[in-house]
């Protein structure tokens, strides 16, 4: 059973987060296609624009972050203290 973001996080405790997401089917975004020789290296770049387009219009800080070949790790940050400027 699902469980609701707010119990799953908790600011008191932290307000820094290792956030990990997966490609569907552990297919692979970024890098060379074993099976066609084809690149998609260029991808890489997206998701890192897509990234920090998305950390600048919400209310955290990325502090670190890894795009991987079928995966992403991303250190977050919460501002709170923005988010209750809004």
């Amino acid at each position: 059973m699902a469980t609701a973001r707010k119990r799953q996080i908790s600011l008191t405790d932290t307000k820094y987060y290792h956030c990990i997401s997966r490609c569907v089917r552990r297919a692979f975004l970024c890098g060379e296609d074993k099976f066609t020789g084809k690149s998609y290296e260029h991808r890489r770049d997206w998701v890192e624009e897509k990234l920090l387009m998305l950390g600048s219009v919400f209310c955290i800080d990325i502090c670190a972050y890894a795009v991987m070949s079928n995966h992403t790790h991303i250190v977050l940050y919460v501002d709170d203290t923005k988010a209750k400027r809004l």
